[in-house]
């Protein structure tokens, strides 16, 4: 039996998400510290170098148990529903009904995953605090624990609006849109379902993605960086961003495209790996 015809598990898109998170968490906290910036003076080389002169190389992986968590969480819950309710859909449904399944899961896996979101924005912002004004966080438990213990409960899911909308757009952009220039790939001469084709369809996914979900993003990370009391509530925030214009609400764009291009690429090629090698065959096959 062909090795194309296996199906993933439910739980292979979260650990493949969490595999890919490992290279490209650097990136991601470059993304967030340009977005909780509101004058953006500082470039991302800049940025950079700044941040590896003052606290080394290691403090571009800040908070990286926090992301972890956040895709062993965030992730599983919305490959999980996807991959499940998908190998039970008609064979005919068509893209739009692969667009509302991506938009239920990544709505769910968003709430699942902003507990864990949020403690990753915490850590990632942390370094470029004063040390007098930092949260040190030992680790995203301890993160969760401080949070639960100082502010409570409401605050661990404080930005979960805007965390579920930018999860379910994200979800639409990378899942439905991957599974759709994928197929279109192989209806072609010059595509087969191989590393080629992945990397071509992810890569395209993950540019909708970015595109699709930059305006959120900077609105979710302002929520979840805010201190108590600090924003009335989401319009404030809205507001508050959009005194820098209309690209305001795409700070970090370049960053969140170089970052989330190959988080989603390499999502991709270890998932198909995944399910090449551990994959399951399809019932009544």
């Amino acid at each position: 039996m062909s090795k194309e015809q296996k199906l993933s598990k439910w739980y292979f898109g979260g650990v493949a998400s969490a595999m890919a998170c490992c290279c490209t968490h650097p990136l991601d906290l470059l993304k967030v510290q340009l977005q909780t910036q509101q004058e953006g003076k500082l470039s991302v080389v800049k940025l950079t170098i700044n941040i590896v002169k003052k606290q080394g190389v290691l403090a571009l992986y800040n908070g990286l148990s926090a992301s972890l968590l956040r895709q062993l969480t965030y992730s599983t819950t919305r490959f999980g529903i996807y991959e499940i309710v998908k190998q039970r859909m008609d064979k005919d449904s068509g893209f739009g009904s692969r667009v509302a399944l991506a938009a239920f899961a990544g709505s769910a896996g968003g709430l699942v995953g902003t507990p864990a979101d949020k403690i990753n924005v915490r850590m990632q912002n942390d370094i470029k605090l004063s040390p007098d004004k930092r949260l040190n966080y030992k680790h995203a438990v301890d993160g969760l624990w401080r949070v639960y213990r100082d502010e409570g409960i409401p605050r661990l899911f404080s930005g979960a609006t805007a965390a579920t909308f930018r999860a379910a757009l994200m979800t639409i952009g990378q899942l439905s849109f991957y599974d759709q220039i994928k197929k279109m790939l192989l209806t072609t001469p010059y595509f087969q379902d191989n590393l080629t084709t992945h990397f071509v369809a992810s890569l395209s996914a993950g540019a909708i993605a970015t595109t699709l979900t930059q305006p959120l993003d900077v609105l979710k990370t302002r929520t979840m960086n805010a201190k108590p009391g600090e924003f009335k509530g989401m319009w404030d925030i809205i507001l508050y961003t959009a005194k820098l214009g209309p690209l305001g609400f795409f700070k970090g764009y370049v960053p969140a495209f170089v970052r989330l291009a190959p988080q989603t690429i390499l999502t991709f090629v270890f998932l198909e790996q995944l399910r090449f090698n551990f994959g399951v065959l399809p019932k009544g096959v």
